[in-house]
């Protein structure tokens, strides 16, 4: 059933109030080395992806896009307890960015992109991730351009533009 266009932009807006303030409780609260990959699973349920990592491990993938502006990655260690957890749309992060990365390095970096569209007449794809900026009237975005022909990034950067556009 299809809800009607104004309903779900309400329903979108209360998931991106809401979902930030669950992060602020839920977070903290997860720790490295302690917390368990059912107690992950319980606080903030089921991941947006499973990334598989080479040990055999796995990293949870927990997206905030397109509303949000973070991406979580909580990795488990081979007893699935929480090893690691970071915020990956960090200002290091995207500066490690490179041309050459394929889609699927860019997607394990960053997580999943809050757009993505083809341009045909330009051979290209591009992602686009929602991402931190400066000033609060402005809305801050990091772009991809992969290359159609073998999926390698092109280029990236960040675009900047006036709120309420």
């Amino acid at each position: 059933m299809k809800l009607p266009g104004w309903i779900a932009t309400v329903f979108s807006a209360l998931a991106a109030t809401l979902l930030p303030a669950c992060d602020a409780v839920n977070l903290p609260e997860i720790k490295p080395g302690i917390t368990t990959l059912a107690e992950v699973r319980s606080r903030m349920g089921e991941p947006g992806f499973i990334h598989r990592n080479d040990d055999g491990t796995a990293t949870w993938e927990y997206s905030r896009q397109p509303a949000g502006i973070h991406c979580y990655m909580i990795s488990f260690d081979g007893r699935d307890i929480v090893s690691e957890l970071e915020q990956v749309l960090t200002p290091e992060n995207l500066a490690r960015v490179a041309p050459g990365m394929t889609q699927q390095e860019l997607r394990r970096r960053l997580g999943q992109p809050a757009r993505r569209e083809v341009f045909s007449n330009l051979g290209e794809e591009v992602w686009e991730w929602h991402i931190a900026g400066d000033i609060p009237t402005e809305e801050t975005y990091f772009s991809a351009h992969f290359d159609l022909g073998d999926g390698t990034l092109r280029k990236a950067g960040q675009r900047i533009e006036q709120k309420g556009r």
